[in-house]
């Protein structure tokens, strides 16, 4: 087992509520239970000896064993595949579908061994450290079952098969031989402190739960309707984005991990655990297209209490980030005890840049509310009065300096993006009042619409650039503003915009890969630096290709699928030498390739023929 192995030899497996980060070893590494925000039971990714860890690995020596790890087609279950000298050996992970409308604190992790050719010697550690590993807990065998229970959780190790389960020092540990054909499996449940211990599981119940899992999957991506060149990688996409979905509330979190580094050694390391209001721009109208209305409405209604709520800021409509359950309660505090994925301090979890002031989230929300403006009623009075009050208060407040889409802990300043995402809120919301025949100020609305469209094409323009920038003191470039053909403040062959193309591709694009920004040039207030950003190199996909540049488009998104990991799977950023970065796998990322996908797919057909020519 190694110390700390790349954050791209991953795979995850979930059941809607939380998930697992799989090594291609073998090892859980990373779990939270109940919630993807929950206090960590496995966390070695941050801290290989106080983290915790689950592993089922095979004897050998390293160079004797060759291990691959795939997805059963179209499905999360993922698959480990051990090639020794004495045979082959597959580990099967997967995590039963929790009822999708209630929150639950019993979770499964089913983890089924067999072997399928020859003898293989199998090790089992299974070491949780609850709470990050601040919280002491005590192991007990009771009936051929391992109980661990600290002062807030609780879990239970079982086995089937020739498993002999034993503990030591707070830990459970099997050694065991599996040969051709034969079959063992240990499944880990979660549960509240104290609660009591589950049903135990027998073979054919684990064969059921199996076959319900490939069922629950299956049905699922079969009602995907892209059929587009890419349909693999949009498969998987789509998985992994369901796979990082709380069920219970719709809302979609960032990512699994907290605190996976943006640049090894350094101190940008977040948690991304929560949900952002700005991933609903992206992930309504990725989830519409595809046909997956029930999923975009329900993370259109999340966005819409969140408006309703009235528990932002201060002064202001909307925090940017909630957790999954809507509270906005995210303090950010440092774990001092881990060291950190390679040494990479501090560990950070919570997020301070919840307080922060980002008025591009109003644009997002409304832009989002808009896509499912088919869905279950948008246009319903009460649904309507809200965004309505949101726009008036819009009207009054969008012409401030904010923090901006990247967080930057460097001070306010006019962000070029904050305004275009406030145009884009009123803009819908014109075009949604006027369609609807809906009561609104349209005269206040429009003349705010244009006074920022204004603004934007004076200060956030620059004639020495010949380009966009990224706030208004400055001539630096920002890619966020790829988005401006998307939501329509610019044509995608606007002399302006295109110009702008131009210089992002000299400035911030090597190889198709997009830096966010030069931070060297507009200081973020944080040392280091980082690695390119995998969502801005799937933007810049999609403006290429709305801007007829379709044989550079598709060059660059074929070779941005070449920097997915060995399941498909996508991290947050790509490092200098190919590496991800950062927390994983990453919903912005993987929302941006179906984007990016299908705004290729449109323009290829609409030039004629498979390729497009």
């Amino acid at each position: 087992m190694r110390r700390y192995p790349p954050i791209a030899d991953h795979g995850i497996v979930g059941d809607l509520q939380t998930a697992a980060l799989i090594s291609a070893e073998g090892v859980v590494d990373w779990f939270c239970a109940p919630r993807f925000d929950s206090p960590s039971m496995f966390a070695a990714l941050l801290d290989h000896d106080r983290g915790g860890h689950f592993a089922i690995t095979v004897a050998g020596e390293p160079d004797e064993v060759t291990v691959r790890q795939l997805y059963l087609p179209d499905t999360g279950i993922l698959v480990t595949r051990f090639l020794t000298l004495g045979g082959i050996a597959e580990l099967v992970d997967f995590m039963p579908p929790q009822d999708p409308e209630r929150a639950s604190d019993r979770h499964r992790l089913i983890r089924v061994v067999r072997v399928v050719r020859g003898s293989v010697d199998f090790t089992l550690e299974c070491r949780p450290r609850f709470d990050y590993g601040r919280a002491e807990h005590r192991a007990t065998l009771e009936e051929g079952r391992v109980r661990f229970e600290a002062p807030a959780a609780s879990a239970w190790l079982e086995s089937i098969g020739p498993v002999p389960l034993a503990c030591e020092e707070g830990d459970a540990t099997a050694a065991f031989t599996l040969r051709h054909g034969e079959l063992a499996a240990v499944v880990l449940t979660t549960g509240a402190a104290g609660s009591a211990a589950p049903e135990p599981m027998d073979e054919a119940t684990a064969r059921a739960t199996f076959a319900l899992t490939l069922d629950f999957w299956r049905e699922w991506i079969g009602r995907c309707r892209y059929r587009g060149r890419w349909q693999q990688m949009v498969n998987r996409s789509a998985i992994t984005l369901k796979l990082l979905t709380y069920a219970p509330t719709g809302a979609m979190v960032a990512a699994a991990t907290a605190g996976l580094p943006e640049q090894v050694g350094g101190e940008r390391n977040w948690d991304y655990r929560f949900t952002w209001i700005r991933d609903a721009s992206l992930s309504v109208g990725a989830l519409i297209e595809l046909g997956y209305d029930d999923e975009a409405n329900a993370f259109r209604r999340w966005v819409g209490e969140r408006i309703r709520a009235g528990d932002a800021p201060p002064g202001e409509k909307l925090q940017i980030m909630y957790r999954v359950d809507g509270d906005p309660r995210l303090s950010e505090e440092e774990l001092g005890h881990l060291e950190g994925y390679r040494g990479s301090f501090p560990v950070r979890v919570g997020n301070g840049a919840a307080d922060q002031l980002q008025l591009d989230i109003y644009g997002e929300a409304v832009y989002a509310l808009a896509q499912a403006e088919h869905l279950s009623g948008l246009a319903g009075h009460d649904g309507w009065m809200v965004m309505a009050g949101l726009l008036d208060w819009l009207c009054d407040h969008w012409d401030r300096p904010d923090e901006g889409i990247w967080e930057t802990r460097g001070g306010r300043q006019d962000f070029t993006y904050s305004r275009v995402m406030c145009w884009t809120a009123l803009h819908h919301g014109i075009r949604i009042a006027t369609r609807f025949a809906r009561p609104a100020d349209l005269a206040r609305w429009t003349a705010a619409r244009d006074a920022i469209l204004l603004q934007v094409m004076e200060r956030g323009w620059s004639d020495e650039r010949r380009a966009f920038v990224q706030h208004y003191r400055t001539d630096v470039l920002d890619a966020s503003l790829l988005l401006m053909p998307k939501v329509g403040f610019v044509a995608a062959r606007e002399p302006r915009w295109l110009s702008t193309l131009d210089a992002m591709d000299q400035e911030l694009v090597t190889d198709s890969l997009v830096h966010r920004y030069d931070p060297a040039a507009s200081p973020d207030g944080l040392r280091g630096s980082e690695g390119t950003f995998s969502l801005c190199s799937f933007l810049y996909v999609d403006a290429l290709a709305r801007a007829g540049r379709l044989d550079q488009a598709r060059y660059a998104f074929d070779k941005m699928l070449t920097y997915a990991n060995h399941v498909g799977l996508y991290a947050e950023e790509i490092g200098p030498t190919g590496e991800q970065l950062g927390n994983f796998p990453q919903a912005f990322t993987h929302l941006a390739l179906i984007d990016a996908a299908l705004a290729l797919d449109a323009e290829l057909d609409a030039r004629g023929g498979p390729g497009g020519g």
